[in-house]
């Protein structure tokens, strides 16, 4: 074996290691993997008893401003609370799904 011969195996075998060691390893997530990275990604999102809160309180300003009486205030916060809950309730839902089905696409 000639000394070039030998110098180009030793590039190639040098570059293939570092590719090896270099290349993330990936494997396929199972659907209890995946289904166990969404439920956590949804406990990480606001509650849906938090965007109730957070709609009862902007129902509550936006009735008192436009209604300037403690009944429309109180109509604009149960309104704004029911608004607000079922809104979050739903992008909680779209978490979950969205976290899932990019696990499972495997991202």
């Amino acid at each position: 074996m000639s000394a070039r011969s030998l110098m180009k195996a030793s590039a190639v075998i040098g570059f293939t290691t570092v590719m090896l060691i270099a290349v993330p390893t990936s494997y396929a997530a199972s659907a209890a993997d995946c289904a166990a990275r969404a439920d956590r990604a949804e406990r990480d999102a606001t509650s849906t008893a938090g965007g109730a809160a957070r709609g009862a309180g902007a129902g509550l300003l936006f009735g008192a401003i436009v209604g300037d009486s403690s009944k429309s205030a109180g109509r604009g916060a149960l309104l704004g609370g029911v608004v607000g809950g079922a809104r979050q309730s739903s992008q909680r839902n779209d978490i979950y799904r969205r976290v899932y089905d990019d696990c499972m696409r495997g991202y």
